[in-house]
């Protein structure tokens, strides 16, 4: 086999067979009436079952310096911060609700303390907890596995004070900017649950080594994963292992590589069709609670540590819906 054969299939892909792929393809049409009335059930189900996840995620001993007590307990502040991301309010709009059902709940918060949970280290610990117990709940072990790299244009805009001493006589040219956040997450096509994220304020790349590292700790095996032209290189293919990993390489694409990716790209070349419907299996996807913004970051903070949170506030959020699905 020769690096010209790779460049070869995919012109053949863009020409014919990427259509021929498609017209073999059953299209399954969605029937929203009876999607919305599901939605809804798992809606229900989700706040159903997640009580009884956070007391079992919360159930752990933490040894305090000496100083004030939080005012609020484990189970409430990962309660707030949950409910904060399903309902995509802001720290202020939140503390504001939280405030209206005082006489219910007995929580009366400022923002600030909305805010400072993203950045709690109990607060990490009990929901990095709750993620590991739904995966534990659904019995996920071994998986198919799709790779949804993603960026974030978060709604904060730089100082224009502290930008006109950076840029100094290109400022006045400046009218403001949105900082922008990237997000890796690694999701089970069977179950629909992610299993591991990553997020970086710098690149993708950054973003796929966290949620590979986190993926060390998640007791969890990858028997295949498909993955987009960004990582259609050797080194990101070496990265799984014995997993089957299935990309559409680049036009420039070469045989130079380890044997794994050899492989990858004999398959992709001698067997295109059946491979193509391994990797568009995502496509058939549909992440299907979209009232969760996926990302959805309040616009008070460029801090990574709280940004993280908040993505895997909405992917336990996602993981929930799927957890016992109608």
């Amino acid at each position: 086999m020769r690096s010209e054969e790779i460049r070869d299939r995919l012109k053949d892909i863009d020409e014919f067979l990427l259509k021929q792929y498609k017209e073999n393809k059953e299209q399954k049409k969605r029937d929203w009436r009876t999607y919305e009335q599901q939605l809804m059930n798992r809606v229900k189900g989700a706040i159903h079952n997640l009580e009884p996840l956070i007391n079992e995620a919360t159930n752990i001993e933490i040894h305090r310096s000496i100083g004030r007590p939080p005012d609020l307990g484990l189970k409430q502040r990962v309660m707030i911060l949950l409910l904060k991301e399903l309902f995509g309010e802001s720290n202020r709009r939140m503390a504001s609700m939280l405030g209206l059902f005082t006489l219910l709940s007995e929580i009366d918060v400022s923002y600030k303390t909305v805010e400072r949970l993203y950045s709690n280290p109990d607060v990490e610990m009990a929901i990095y907890n709750l993620h590991m117990l739904i995966l534990k709940t659904k019995g996920i072990k071994n998986i198919d596995a799709c790779g949804d790299g993603t960026g974030y244009s978060l709604t904060i805009k730089k100082h224009y004070a502290s930008e006109t001493q950076k840029r100094k006589d290109k400022a006045k040219e400046y009218s403001g900017t949105k900082a922008f956040v990237y997000s890796f997450k690694l999701l089970d096509l069977k179950s629909r649950m992610y299993v591991a994220f990553g997020m970086s304020l710098k690149s993708e790349k950054e973003a796929f080594d966290r949620a590979m590292e986190m993926l060390k700790h998640v007791d969890v095996e990858i028997d295949s994963v498909r993955l987009d032209k960004y990582y259609s290189f050797p080194s990101y293919v070496d990265r799984f292992g014995s997993a089957k990993v299935y990309v559409i390489p680049r036009k420039n694409a070469t045989l130079r590589g380890s044997w794994k990716w050899k492989d990858t790209m004999e398959m992709f070349v001698n067997d295109t069709i059946p491979y193509l419907g391994q990797y568009f299996s995502e496509i058939t996807l549909s992440l299907d609670f979209q009232q969760i913004k996926d990302g959805s970051v309040d616009g008070g903070t460029k801090r990574d540590d709280r940004i993280n949170t908040a993505l895997i506030c909405t992917g336990v959020w996602h993981n929930l819906l799927n957890l016992y699905p109608t």
